[in-house]
């Protein structure tokens, strides 16, 4: 299935929305997801799970690093690359 940039960010925003049970118009696309305390690592283990089912996407060890995942638009940039890869 090929995604846009929008429809991938908007995918992630909305996990992100329901997983950490915040306001939507609290978390903003470049809010640091980790820093801010709206993920743990339990979390983040949760989050790479949803973004591999949710987008056929595999992420590999070398790929978990924390600037792929900071923020919505980090993430967003990281599925669109492996989806180009």
């Amino acid at each position: 299935m090929a995604y846009d940039q929008t429809v991938i960010q908007e995918k992630i925003r909305q996990y992100i929305v329901e997983a950490s049970h915040v306001d939507k118009e609290k978390i903003k696309d470049e809010s640091l997801l980790f820093k801010e305390g709206y993920f743990d690592s339990m979390g983040f283990i949760l989050l790479i799970t949803f973004l591999e089912e949710e987008f056929k996407i595999k992420t590999s060890d070398s790929d978990l690093l924390e600037e792929n995942f900071e923020s919505i638009n980090a993430m967003t940039g990281f599925v669109v690359n492996k989806l180009l890869s």
